[in-house]
């Protein structure tokens, strides 16, 4: 592992910077500024919540058009545009004059943050490593957490010595400043599969499918409707969070104590599937891979005592590690790379659908009387059927990917 590190630093930091800085976009860095956001232009929680969507779901619509650019020039150019954009974001929603800007920023945090600059890290990662895809993406993926754990502190400081619109101007300096120049100089050289010594051989290695024929592939849809369970249940209990521990009675300081074992575990599980992912292939793992997610739902449904939160946090962070790696393996390994960009955009933006629509969905739902309980434990079964049809469909890829690199 370490040799591995040392030898590919410069692609693996790259990609640990994209998503590290990707949570300038994410749900839980935008969400520091919501109370403020609501005051500064009378919203209700409803409102908010809406506009949020909205502006969420035209993210989505749009990353099928822009992540395609990444199959026509290198990731660090991408980034050129992407970044600057990310930033002008930051600006937008710390000054906006009025809700119609709010909305504009909104989208853009969404579609630059949690959308292009995850895209660009996960689409290059899988496409400059072969036999050691999975170690890669295990290191990559890692910036989420890092960005969990220390940008919602730095936050809050700056936020209290200097305002909330301070620390959005910060998040501004550390972009242009940090991430845009040091991603440009780790990835001025492009990797190439097969020359590192450290690659060794692999043979999975499928040809290189369009993306029309990947829209046309049922198995595709077949995937989707599973890979898309996680980003699903977990935006939606962390939306609900409060609901939750009213209806259960616990304290806020009992749940979000537990954040810490989830980020830990997220990270350990993550580097273990990158290692099984590169001895046994990202296919073969399918049938297994949302079985921490089945149990973790069932544990937050049926689980009161305090101490359920923590086995709930446990069992999601094996669920996000095993996840966030074998998903970002997982399209190359099946359609090739060289349309990878193009592909991965649309995956990505069914994901940041799924992210919009879960709490809507669920927060719908839950008006209507059914509780969150309720709906966790069929979200739990959901999983198992999900596995019981990736049991089905995995020997088919594998298959088909064998005799697709003969």
């Amino acid at each position: 592992m370490l040799r591995f590190l040392r030898a590919n630093i410069r692609w693996i930091a790259g990609g640990f910077l994209l998503t590290f800085f990707s949570s300038f976009g994410q749900t839980f860095f935008i969400g520091l500024s919501g109370e403020e956001l609501r005051a500064k232009f009378s919203l209700t929680d409803g409102e908010f919540g809406l506009t949020y969507m909205f502006a969420t779901l035209a993210s989505a619509a749009t990353l099928p058009f822009i992540g395609r650019i990444l199959d026509r020039m290198p990731g660090r150019n991408v980034a050129w545009f992407v970044i600057p954009c990310l930033s002008a974001a930051c600006l937008l929603i710390a000054y906006a004059p009025n809700v119609a800007v709010m909305v504009v920023a909104l989208y853009l945090l969404r579609l630059f943050g949690q959308g292009m600059m995850t895209h660009i890290a996960l689409t290059e990662t899988g496409r400059w490593f072969a036999a050691n895809r999975g170690r890669a993406t295990s290191m990559v993926v890692p910036g989420h957490q890092a960005g969990e754990a220390l940008l919602p502190v730095t936050f809050a400081l700056v936020a209290a010595l200097a305002g909330w619109q301070m620390a959005w101007i910060g998040a501004i300096v550390a972009l242009m400043l940090v991430a845009l120049p040091a991603i440009h100089v780790l990835w001025r050289v492009e990797r190439v599969p097969g020359e590192n010594a450290e690659d060794g051989p692999s043979e999975r290695t499928a040809r290189d499918w369009t993306r029309g024929e990947v829209l046309r592939d049922p198995i595709f849809y077949a995937l989707l409707a599973c890979v898309l369970a996680p980003p699903f249940i977990g935006t939606t209990i962390f939306f609900h969070q409060d609901y939750l521990v009213e209806l259960r009675g616990y304290t806020p300081l009992a749940f979000a104590a537990a954040f810490p074992i989830k980020a830990a575990t997220t990270v350990v599980f993550a580097l273990v599937c990158g290692q099984l992912v590169d001895r046994f292939g990202a296919s073969r793992l399918l049938p297994w891979f949302l079985l921490p997610l089945a149990v973790a739902s069932a544990t937050a449904a049926f689980l009161t005592p305090v101490w359920g939160v923590y086995a709930f946090m446990f069992l999601i962070g094996i669920s996000y590690g095993f996840t966030s790696t074998l998903v970002g393996a997982l399209w190359p390994e099946i359609y090739g790379i060289k349309h990878l960009g193009a592909i991965r955009a649309v995956i990505v933006a069914a994901m940041v659908f799924s992210t919009a629509l879960g709490p809507g969905v669920t927060g719908a739902l839950i008006d209507l009387g059914i509780e969150l309980p309720v709906q966790l434990a069929w979200m739990s079964v959901w999983c198992l059927a999900a596995c019981v049809l990736l049991g089905f469909i995995s020997p088919r890829l594998v298959a088909r990917t064998t005799a697709e690199g003969t």
